[in-house]
């Protein structure tokens, strides 16, 4: 019971944390957006893909391989190893940190000049690398938080980051007035760096002060090294494989709109839209998926090294029932309210028509982040990372074939299929690994709630006017009438 108390404890807190933080992420997109334009959101995307890649490698998959050696040590009854053992996570992490930072500096004028499309300078790519060494140690320390269940600290850290970088980017947008595409990437990426350094420091600090714990606890001679290296080389090459592919499959897309037969600042611009704009909102209501996510790693990993499989198969289904009935809910939510959704938040209705084609990746999405996280836990890693680079393959063939002919319904179709394939996958070894049975009425229930919702909320609509007002008291009217249908649903089923 504690332990359940606890969990929900942890999950509530980066639930809180991930809201507050997606919610001004958000907003300052919004603000972002308007301040730089579509085309500049574009170019920072594709600069932050690339940015994505070298964070790949200095992580080297240091927050998985920490999160899975502390929670198992203490599991185990060896408390004592906890600071031994950070002591090598935060070295490897500092390696890899350095390493990637030093290949990013190197390479940036190359990189600005041909896979950028020449509209910035080098000078982003060169202030972002600094930040690289801070991103590595500090994934170092939240896994560690995770293991030992104290995501406070880390939900801390990452609201004082997200602070930091809102004042000092909206600072610099408004100095560099009127923004070139260069000064708006200068400024977005340095109150990146600023923000991870100041988040870095943050953290090391709650963590000296954390160990301190585990100093007169129980110890064995483990032998970490090979432990770290066991877990994490595998989950940083194939990283590097997921993640070059991906970088490949962004900086692909502009240059393969262009081939459909418009400029490159259109294709720029429909990229930004997709990518910068359209996607923040699907992703925006993963935060309540994705906190309990980073939560199911410990406590699958405690259970399979415990081989309480009858309880891994219970907490399987529990979770990927609800998983369902949450997403299946947001899905509704923007069939119903996607024109009213982008009108709001972006003053472009005509993004709708993107938010309403790209809505049932909500489900795939939010069901395979879930079902990721318990193979994670369960040491099915390269499994999953195996599963992102057969995606990826599959995407970027895609992405070069059929964009030049479709545009931009070609990249929409990319998405829906990239995030069908990666679920399918995922769930077929989950099922294989555990041998859990999926329950069929979980799927039935929710879509049968949705369309009474649907139908209800739909007769009420034409009683309103398009505002925040009566859009947050629809949705609210939307929800209560799902879950209200779901209540109605379950008892009649039992």
């Amino acid at each position: 019971m504690r332990k359940l108390k606890l969990f929900l404890i942890n999950g509530f807190i980066l639930t809180c944390t991930s809201f507050l933080l997606q919610t001004i992420g958000l907003f300052f997109n919004v603000y972002i957006s308007n301040k730089i334009g579509s085309e500049s959101v574009g170019v920072f995307q594709l600069l932050m893909s690339v940015y994505a890649f070298f964070i790949t490698f200095a992580l080297s998959g240091i927050n998985l391989s920490c999160m899975r050696i502390i929670s198992e040590e203490i599991a185990r009854g060896y408390s004592g190893n906890v600071k031994k053992a950070m002591r090598y996570c935060v070295f490897y992490s500092a390696f890899f940190g350095f390493f990637a930072g030093g290949l990013l500096f190197f390479f940036a004028p190359f990189i600005s000049a041909n896979w950028l499309h020449g509209k910035v300078s080098p000078t982003p790519l060169y202030i972002i690398s600094i930040s690289l060494p801070f991103v590595a140690i500090s994934s170092a320390l939240k896994g560690y938080f995770s293991a030992v269940r104290r995501v406070s600290k880390t939900a801390f850290s990452e609201v004082f980051e997200q602070i930091v970088k809102v004042i000092i980017i909206a600072y610099l947008i408004n100095l560099f007035m009127p923004p070139s595409v260069d000064y708006a990437c200068i400024s977005l990426v340095l109150g990146t760096t600023i923000s991870e350094g100041l988040s870095f420091i943050c953290l090391f600090v709650l963590y000296k002060l954390d160990r301190a714990r585990y100093n007169n606890s129980r110890k064995n001679n483990s032998k970490f090294i090979r432990k770290l290296l066991r877990i994490s080389l595998p989950i940083a090459f194939t990283s590097y494989i997921r993640s070059g592919l991906s970088t490949l499959q962004q900086i692909l897309i502009p240059f393969r709109l262009e081939k459909s037969g418009i400029s490159c600042e259109l294709a720029l611009s429909q990229y930004g839209q997709i990518s910068g704009m359209v996607m923040p909102i699907i992703m925006f209501p993963c935060i309540f998926i994705t906190s309990f996510c980073d939560l199911l790693i410990p406590e699958f990993s405690e259970y399979n090294v415990q081989n309480k499989s009858v309880q891994i198969n219970y907490n399987i289904t529990k979770i990927i029932k609800y998983t369902l009935y949450f997403s299946v809910c947001i899905f509704g939510i923007f069939i119903c309210f996607s024109e009213e959704l982008c009108s709001v938040i972006y003053n472009l209705p005509e993004l709708s028509k993107f938010l309403v084609i790209l809505s049932p990746t909500i489900i795939l999405i939010y069901l395979d982040k879930v079902v990721d996280s318990i193979l994670k836990g369960l040491d099915k890693q390269v499994r999953v990372m195996g599963i992102n680079i057969i995606d990826l393959f599959s995407s970027i063939s895609f992405i070069f074939f059929l964009l030049p002919i479709f545009g931009i319904s070609g990249y929409l179709f990319v998405i829906l299929f990239s995030e069908s394939l990666n679920f399918i996958l995922s769930l077929r070894i989950l099922i294989k690994e555990t041998h859990f049975k999926f329950d069929i009425s979980c799927v039935l229930k929710p879509i049968l709630c949705l369309i009474s919702s649907v139908l209800s909320i739909t007769a009420l609509k034409c009683f309103f006017d398009v505002n925040i007002i009566s859009l947050l008291l629809l949705v609210c009217l939307f929800v209560v009438f799902y879950l209200i249908s779901l209540k109605v649903c379950e008892r009649k089923i039992i």
